[in-house]
């Protein structure tokens, strides 16, 4: 354990802040070497005589910008390799922006952190349309897109059909993808101050965004059977949200899908308490999922959004959202006035995407290629316990003891592998901890790396204490 201690009295802006600057410079230029164990927080609060929550806050940063990882009852080490932290994460407010991923992925490693569409030959298909719209759409491609054609609004109605259910024209607005879809629904029908509801575990990007625009958040917990109903009304009457963001087909990031009476349940408790409700579909269109959609349970509150990114290509920005009545216009605006508005080109490329059947062909090779990944993942993970459907690109894998979620994936980025945490997903502060890991898998350009990043991970998860030890 070193003996080195910061001097409070350089550096500008809050103490902890000073002192994790501080922390950071020892380790550049190595007065803090790779491997060593950083004072206990008690005995360095001790000795420069600041409180031990100070300390708490300046070790938090440094961990949290990837320079040391630490356990309970076991220390704070600098780890390996700090130069490839991007510089943006020495903000935390820029840290706490973004999440648990850096702001800029570090090169070589396999990417495991993300659910992009596979590439399965779209970019041949890509090519060829964007040059029959460049050569058809001169003038517009070379400014803003403003009329919307008839064949935009189609494209929606086709891409968010499920069953026996088919979105009309005047619902739909064209987004730029999925998530610029739900913040617009946000900013329309919330405003400053509202609570928004959000699973525990969600895609909490999300709720990053609402906090963003000023919206607060609430936290509903789930099960193994996806949102509680009861936990839903408890939230309700409460705290009294205005929006509530559900992901009832193939919920990440635990890839439940909820059942049909839980599914009458919300949409009953949201029309007492006069919730809307944002239904993101973007991967349970992959799935083939025939229980009826919150949009059709409850067309009167829901927003259904969808997209292109995880099933056809992320690239493109493709998203639409079908509206409640009468709200198609407000969203459409609300939309320009986050996003900039949307190109012409990749709206267009979009709508020929779908139109063509060009976006389903696409998926249905997508699915293939994630079909034959999570079948790889199964065979690899077998004797752990974890959530994965054929059709979704990522799995919910619990960890053994002694792995904590951050510890097993500083350690997989040490091995060349990123993943993505528990804390990835947490829509807010909770107490609840699952010890569990999401693997994306469809971001790997081939099979090969897919199945040695499961075999990397595989070692990870058999070497119990052993691995644990060596990176702590």
């Amino acid at each position: 354990m070193t003996t080195w201690l910061p001097d409070i009295q350089q550096g500008q802006g809050p103490l902890y802040a000073r002192i994790a600057d501080q922390i950071e410079q020892a380790i550049g230029n190595g007065a803090l070497p790779v491997g060593t164990k950083l004072p206990p927080q008690r005995n360095l609060a001790f000795d420069i005589g600041v409180t031990i929550g100070t300390i708490g806050r300046a070790y938090s940063i440094v961990r949290e910008r990837g320079l040391v990882s630490g356990e309970v009852g076991r220390g704070t080490y600098v780890l390996d390799r700090p130069e490839s932290r991007p510089p943006e994460q020495a903000d935390p407010l820029t840290t706490s922006l973004a999440g648990t991923r850096p702001i800029n992925a570090p090169a070589g490693k396999l990417r495991f952190d993300s659910t992009a569409a596979p590439d399965v030959g779209q970019g041949d298909i890509l090519a060829k349309l964007l040059g029959d719209i460049s050569r058809e759409h001169h003038g517009d491609i070379a400014s803003y897109a403003r009329n919307f054609p008839d064949d935009w609004f189609e494209a929606g109605c086709q891409w968010l059909a499920r069953g026996n259910f088919r979105p009309v024209p005047e619902s739909i607005v064209p987004t730029l993808g999925a998530h610029a879809a739900v913040i617009a629904v946000i900013s329309a029908v919330t405003s400053p101050g509202d609570r928004i509801a959000f699973e525990t575990l969600t895609y909490s990007q999300v709720s990053r965004s609402a906090g963003l625009i000023g919206r607060r958040t609430a936290l509903m917990e789930g099960d193994e059977f996806g949102l509680i109903p009861d936990d839903f009304e408890r939230v309700c009457a409460q705290q009294h949200p205005k929006l509530a963001f559900l992901m009832p087909s193939a919920q990440n990031p635990t890839v439940v899908a909820m059942p049909l009476d839980r599914r009458l349940a919300v949409a009953e408790i949201a029309r007492k308490y006069g919730v809307w409700l944002v239904e993101d579909e973007v991967y349970g269109s992959m799935t083939g999922d025939r229980l009826p959609l919150m949009a059709e349970l409850a067309p009167e509150r829901t927003f259904l959004v969808g997209g292109l990114s995880k099933s056809v290509a992320a690239g493109v920005r493709g998203g639409w959202v079908a509206c409640p009545p009468h709200f198609s216009q407000r969203i459409r605006i609300a939309h320009k006035m986050v996003s900039g508005g949307l190109p012409f080109i990749l709206a267009e490329l979009c709508a020929r995407l779908v139109l063509s059947g060009s976006a389903s062909a696409l998926r249905n090779r997508a699915v293939e290629e994630i079909t034959a990944r999570e079948a790889m993942a199964r065979e690899v993970f077998s004797g752990f316990e974890f959530n994965s459907h054929p059709r979704v690109p990522f799995l919910w894998l619990k960890l053994p003891d002694p792995w904590l979620s951050g510890t097993f994936k500083q350690a997989a980025l040490q091995e060349g592998v990123l993943i993505d945490d528990e804390d990835e997903f947490k829509a807010g502060r909770a107490d609840r901890v699952f010890h569990r890991i999401r693997v994306g898998f469809s971001s790997p350009p081939e099979r090969y790396d897919v199945q040695r990043g499961f075999q990397i991970l595989r070692r990870l998860l058999d070497s119990g204490r052993t691995g644990y030890d060596s990176f702590d």
